[in-house]
């Protein structure tokens, strides 16, 4: 009898080890299945789950990494290209501004050429209006005796006072400075115009007035002699001027 219970003891521990083995096994099986993906079975499947879990997290953050960089690179790119648009655009409005005020300042200075030549003729009008004026003016009467009035004129036509050492013997021969003197060949008055009646040009008075003769004389003089010192030259070479 004691025999024959050792071995049902014996027996009853091995099954209770089997058992606890099996159920250890199952316990590994199950935490696999909850871990690991169900996949295709049969006996094309012969990989360890825990090892196939660890490759394909392994392959999963690989994947996930790539794509973060893609991502970071297509982010940096289009960066690039916004900072790259804007600062053409702040260039163009630049150019443009520039441009635009060279244009405002070459405008200003256009007006500002224009008043100018505006005001400018005028006044250029003016100075030519008032030259015609006084060349068109009669000379102011002069007085005193003829010599007087032939030594004030002088300056009227361009000569020095000097002159008038030429001019006074000159027409002291011709004529004595006689208003009225008359040549038999029709010379007449302090010049001695050949004929007289061409001091008409100088004045209706030419047959009467000093100031007329001279003024005709002195013409005459300039046109063919070029100053009364040329004149008493030509007279005195040839005793006629």
């Amino acid at each position: 009898m004691s025999r024959h219970r050792k071995i049902q003891c014996g027996r009853s521990r091995a099954v209770a080890l089997i058992a606890a083995g099996a159920f250890t096994v199952a316990t590994a099986a199950t935490a696999a299945a909850a871990t690991w993906p169900s996949g295709p079975s049969g006996p094309a499947v012969g990989h360890a789950p825990d090892a196939a879990a660890g490759s394909l997290l392994t392959v999963t953050g690989q994947t996930f990494q790539m794509q973060a960089f893609e991502q970071n690179t297509a982010s940096q790119a289009l960066q690039v290209y916004q900072v790259r648009d804007t600062a053409a655009q702040l260039a163009a409005a630049h150019w443009n501004a520039a441009r635009d005020q060279a244009a405002k300042k070459a405008a200003a200075a256009r007006d500002i050429t224009a008043a100018s030549r505006s005001s400018a003729r005028p006044a250029a009008s003016s100075a030519t209006g008032a030259q015609s004026a006084q060349a068109a003016a009669p000379a102011p009467a002069a007085s005193g005796s003829p010599q007087q009035i032939a030594e004030a004129m002088l300056a009227s036509f361009g000569w020095p006072a000097s002159q008038f050492s030429c001019l006074d013997p000159l027409w002291a021969h011709e004529s004595g400075w006689s208003v009225t003197a008359a040549n038999p060949d029709g010379a007449y008055g302090i010049p001695q115009a050949l004929p007289g009646s061409k001091m008409a040009s100088a004045g209706p008075d030419w047959q009467t007035d000093a100031a007329t003769q001279i003024r005709w004389g002195l013409e005459y003089i300039r046109g063919t002699y070029g100053s009364p010192c040329g004149a008493w030259d030509h007279e005195q070479a040839t005793g006629w001027y």
